[in-house]
């Protein structure tokens, strides 16, 4: 059974940091690509950052260039999303994603709230 389980989120001040976790199972992470989304009220769900399963190579929304980071551990099977200088603009519902060509699985979200 595939799961993503994301932790991590919460309430933070404009300017504070935040670490997602997203552990995964029920297939092999390491061949999967992984990504994080959100989706904030009102709005389309957004691609936040990605990062590659064959070389580890990283891709970033201008929107959090130089603020999120997003990293993995093969080992762990799990990804992670390093935020920092948060805006309340951040404030979002963040879902992790997996993917491998037309496969494609998503965790339940967690919440980001950034107040001002």
């Amino acid at each position: 059974q595939v799961q993503l389980v994301e932790s991590g989120g919460g309430l933070v001040q404009a300017g504070g940091s935040l670490t997602l976790s997203c552990a995964a199972s029920g297939f092999t992470f390491s061949m999967y690509a992984m990504n994080w989304y959100r989706q904030a009220p009102g709005k389309e769900r957004e691609l936040v950052a990605g990062i590659k399963s064959a070389d580890g190579s990283t891709n970033y929304a201008d929107s959090v260039k130089g603020r999120f980071t997003i990293s993995r551990d093969n080992a762990k099977n799990t990804v992670y999303l390093q935020m920092n200088s948060l805006k309340p603009e951040d404030t979002a519902v963040y879902y992790c994603n997996a993917k491998r060509g037309v496969w494609a699985y998503w965790g339940q979200g967690t919440q980001v709230t950034v107040s001002a």
